[in-house]
């Protein structure tokens, strides 16, 4: 298998800071925007993604384009970008640096979360995602175009290693399971923050996916991922415990696990994607009839009960609406629309 090249020019900081002028972007940490500035971390990142010549590569937030003609060497470059200004400056950036590449590209004006149609069928994503909406993003793409095969994504280095993350892990949790519903996820390396212009305070990691088949069917993943919500929403809990207001009561909640093979007295962090869609599956065969039990009834004395059913909606990407996305920690540079990225906030905080 022949691999992708990056023969093409790439650009550099002279460059990256001319075409900012242009598009009338003044980068500044506070509302997150970073570009990268160094050639030789997007021939890494092009590299690390083991391309073919023959795919359609998926771009999300191409920003400046440094990413997009490294990939356009050999390739053909779907970017979505949600920001106009450089939605329309990316054609005349390609055009003008690299014209032999410019029928190669298309740009589609959107929001990277929602779109749900692309020219072409698109075989690999391979982005530097905006950081505050990284997982959401991801999840939507591999949910709505199941063409895309594999792929390398730049995240915040925390989400690359909970998207990596295994049962077990101090960091597994809710983007771990869902991600690994589509694919093998594996962390690929980790980006300084001198690269980038203006340099972060956070480093950046790579994110390598495969795609696989589904541990269970397709029409079982919206009851999987809400399993997977109200499990991680409680973690500290036992499954009997955090499931209960999910069940309608422990005593269900129990039977259910029961009948999916897992221990009732197991927490979430234990189980894997496989584990969850066993449960999903469990509950429907189980009867609510017999199982009622008075709200509260799982809850130690001076708890508030816990065992209440839930209000939260469940979605694709473990968000409720409403709700800041899980992973949004600290926001990361990208090499895309800083109109687009929440202001960089310190491990921990909202932003």
């Amino acid at each position: 298998m022949t691999e992708h090249s990056t023969d093409g020019p790439l650009l550099g900081p002279a460059e990256i800071r001319e075409l900012a002028e242009q598009a009338g972007i003044r980068p500044t940490k506070t509302l997150g925007q970073n570009f990268v500035i160094d050639p030789n971390t997007i021939r890494r990142i092009v590299a690390a993604a083991h391309l073919r010549q023959d795919e359609h590569i998926l771009e999300v937030g191409p920003g400046l384009g440094s990413l997009t003609l490294g990939l356009l060497a050999s390739s053909s470059v779907t970017a979505v970008e949600i920001d106009p200004p450089l939605a329309r400056q990316l054609p005349q950036t390609v055009e003008r640096f690299f014209p032999s590449a410019a029928d190669r590209l298309s740009v589609v004006e959107a929001d990277a979360a929602r779109v749900r149609e692309l020219p072409g069928e698109p075989t690999a994503l391979v982005a530097n995602l905006p950081y505050n909406v990284a997982v959401p993003v991801l999840l939507h793409i591999l949910e709505t175009f199941p063409t895309v095969r594999h792929g390398l994504v730049m995240v915040q280095d925390e989400v690359a290693d909970r998207l990596a993350a295994g049962p077990g892990s101090r960091v597994y949790g809710v983007p771990s399971v869902k991600a690994t519903w589509y694919a093998h996820v594996s962390k690929a390396g980790v980006i300084g923050k001198n690269v980038f212009w203006p340099a972060p305070k956070i480093a950046s990691g790579l994110v390598r996916f495969e795609r696989r088949e589904p541990p269970v069917a397709e029409s079982l993943r919206r009851d999987t991922f809400a399993v997977v919500d109200v499990a991680f929403a409680q973690r500290r809990k036992t499954l009997r415990a955090a499931l209960s207001g999910w069940a309608g009561s422990g005593a269900r909640a129990e039977e259910i696990l029961r009948a999916a093979g897992v221990d009732p007295a197991a927490r979430g962090e234990r189980l894997d994607v496989a584990d969850f869609a066993r449960i999903a599956a469990a509950a429907g065969s189980v009867s609510s009839k017999g199982t009622e039990e008075v709200a509260g009834a799982d809850s130690p004395p001076g708890e508030a009960p816990q065992n209440l059913p839930s209000t939260r909606t469940a979605s694709a990407t473990g968000t409720a609406p409403g709700e800041q996305p899980a992973e949004a920690v600290e926001t990361a540079p990208r090499d895309g629309s800083g109109v687009n990225d929440a202001p960089a906030t310190d491990p921990g905080e909202h932003p």
